[in-house]
């Protein structure tokens, strides 16, 4: 490619209308919902003048290996199974495991998909030696990709390797294809290995592609030089080229609305997508990028915003408007915020409004674990029927690890209200921190019991050491015995990447590791809990309450079921810590109790030995949760 001196941007509608662009996504993206990366990047690339196409190419694959099949590859996170199934048809002879020693090394991990190791390893091996490359070649035949100039593809998280094999093919067939990725996988030096590494590879956008992947299309157009564009690497001779990425994108509501149309098309095609009535996908959608809590203290195990941590978010009348509009667009009422925290403006201006026009909307969000009562009851109104709060521990202490800027018993209390307002959690106990203790464990193991009447954490493990967050980028304030990338990347790629590169996950252990003994009581209880919450009828701690008057029912372990029953000071000592985390002392004032404050701290104490009350340090929390609802 020729260099000029001209900016991008110089060419003209003509030249812009022969460059017809296709955006991939490949598997093992969510077949459940269409990829916001594609659906936004085709609404920005067309405001440019580009025809731009999408081809959501994983709904194909599921759809041939079967949809739960596929579901549950996509759900593995611990192992790269997803992208070992491509990396023959993604590089060949150079490919590192043509005789699946990954089945045999990681049995244990992958028998889920199956039922058993065996049936396990079967299916993978059909999936990879049958299926994927019929796949790819079905993919070469239907579509028609002779009248196209450029193929993006963008990769999050397993979607490398399927890419690859594409491109590849495409190469060999189309040489005259241009190929450029993007996406989370290509964040930071990770694109600039991958761009000097794999040869499919012409460019990478670097960061957000809002203005760098159009502006790249301008340059291609124009015949002018690609280094004029922020945020882009290619090859030039032997060495990799990258631009420094441009500023974040602040301004997000002048952004167009994502265009899903191709998704649902394709997706009805191949039965996935009901033509007609009310669809039940969730549609993605944008009102933040960045963090503003990890801005001012970053989680130390977050590698996500690995270089766009500044938040911004769209106005309240624009996400209301689109919300509005994507739901009679696309006929669901189910929306995904992709959001990593929840604006604060939202709760003033965006969730009354949906509450006061009566959308019927179902949303998820992430958020902080700060939320009060009130603001879930909000929540609630407003749509919002799953969140992702990042509650991580029961343990005030493991939390200072983490920097999350929260207690534990405000993480019970949105367990608490988010239960009785209807609201799902997501949510996971975390381990492997630098500086923790047995005892922050065997508390949290302790307490358990107590809270088997609210929702479960998805699971108990040792967190992921990710890059870009404070545990993988301050070696100096997190001292680790070793760091290494995940086990399973070594299967995937040949040996001419350099996986230290490329790796987003790694193995690693804290110089003051404790032995994995002392996780085992906390993974019994969790497991006790989760056997719990799946009994039928699920475990209860209810209250009714008068003046002067509390009853508490407890319905939480079969065989030991009660009922107590406080009255006068015990009753509104028990009833002042309902509400939200709060201390002796400030019950003492609120109450205008003739009491001294060891006194009531010896009531929480009672109150705590009956399983009825969450103490964290200094402060108490109530369990039981109100037996009528909707207050």
């Amino acid at each position: 490619m020729a260099a000029s001196s001209s900016r991008p941007g110089d060419s003209t509608a003509q030249a812009r209308t022969a460059w017809p662009t296709v955006l991939v996504s490949m598997p093992f993206m969510d077949v459940d919902r269409p990829s916001i990366q594609l659906g936004l990047l085709k609404a920005i690339t067309e405001t440019h003048g580009f025809p731009v196409r999408t081809l959501h190419a994983n709904l194909d694959f599921a759809t041939r290996i079967g949809v739960e099949h596929y579901r549950g590859i996509a759900a593995q996170r611990g192992r790269l199974v997803g992208d070992w199934l491509f990396s023959i048809e993604a590089f060949g002879n150079a490919a590192p495991d043509p005789d699946a020693r990954l089945l045999t090394d990681f049995a244990e991990d992958l028998a889920y998909l199956a039922g058993s190791s065996e049936r396990a390893r079967e299916l993978l091996l059909r999936v990879r030696d049958r299926d994927v490359p019929a796949y790819l070649d079905a993919l070469l035949g239907a579509y028609p990709w002779e009248r196209t100039r450029v193929v993006g593809f963008s990769s999050t998280f397993q979607q490398n390797t399927a890419s690859f094999a594409l491109a590849r093919r495409l190469k060999r067939h189309h040489p005259h294809l241009v190929t450029v990725f993007g996406g989370a996988n290509f964040d930071g030096e990770m694109g600039l290995e991958l761009v000097r590494s794999v040869d499919c590879v012409d460019f990478a956008v670097v960061g957000e592609g809002d203005i760098a992947f159009p502006d790249l299309l301008e340059a291609l157009a124009a015949g002018t030089d690609p280094a004029a564009v922020p945020g882009v690497a290619f090859r030039k001779g032997d060495r990799v080229v990258g631009t420094t990425p441009a500023a974040p994108h602040h301004r997000l509501d002048d952004l167009p609305m994502p265009d899903y149309d191709e998704y649902f098309e394709r997706g009805e095609n191949l039965g996935l997508v009901p033509r007609v009535g009310r669809r039940d996908t969730w549609i993605p959608f944008e009102s933040a990028r960045g963090c503003w809590w990890g801005a001012k203290h970053h989680c130390t195990f977050c590698g996500l915003n690995g270089t766009t941590m500044a938040f911004r978010a769209k106005s309240p009348q624009r996400v209301l408007g689109e919300l509005a509009h994507q739901a009679a667009r696309y006929r669901s009422f189910r929306f995904e915020a992709v959001d990593n925290i929840l604006d604060p403006r939202y709760l003033r201006d965006v969730f009354p409004a949906i509450s006061a026009a009566q959308s019927d909307y179902e949303i998820f969000y992430e958020v902080k674990a700060n939320l009060t009562r009130a603001q879930l009851r909000l929540l609630a109104q407003g749509g919002v029927s799953q969140l992702q709060p990042g509650l991580e521990s029961l343990s005030s202490n493991v939390l200072r690890l983490m920097d999350k800027g929260v207690r534990a018993a405000q993480n019970v209390n949105l367990l608490r209200w988010a239960h009785y307002y209807g609201i799902g959690v997501e949510w996971n106990i975390l381990w492997g921190f630098p500086g923790e203790t047995p005892h922050d464990y065997a508390t949290q193991a302790a307490v358990i019991p107590d809270l088997v009447h609210l929702q479960p954490p998805v699971s108990a493990d040792q967190v992921w050491l990710e890059r870009f967050s404070p545990l993988y980028a301050q070696p100096e304030r997190f001292k680790l015995r070793h760091r290494n990338p995940e086990r399973s990347y070594r299967y995937v790629y040949p040996d001419t990447v350099d996986l230290d590169r490329v790796a987003y996950f790694f193995e690693y252990e804290p110089e003051d590791a404790l032995p994995d003994t002392a996780y085992d009581e906390l993974r019994q209880a969790v497991g006790a809990w989760s056997t719990a919450w799946r009994r039928e009828p699920r475990p209860a701690l209810t209250y009714r309450s008068a003046p002067d008057f509390l009853q508490i029912d407890d319905r939480r372990h079969p065989g030991r079921e009660g009922t107590y029953t406080f009255h006068g000071t015990l009753a509104e000592i028990y009833l002042a810590c309902g509400d939200r985390p709060t201390t002796a002392s400030a019950v003492r004032n609120r109450l205008r109790l003739d009491l001294p404050v060891e006194a009531i701290e010896e009531v929480f104490e009672e109150f705590r030995s009956r399983g009825l009350m969450f103490r964290d340090e200094s402060l108490a929390l109530a369990l039981a949760l109100p037996a009528v609802p909707g207050r």
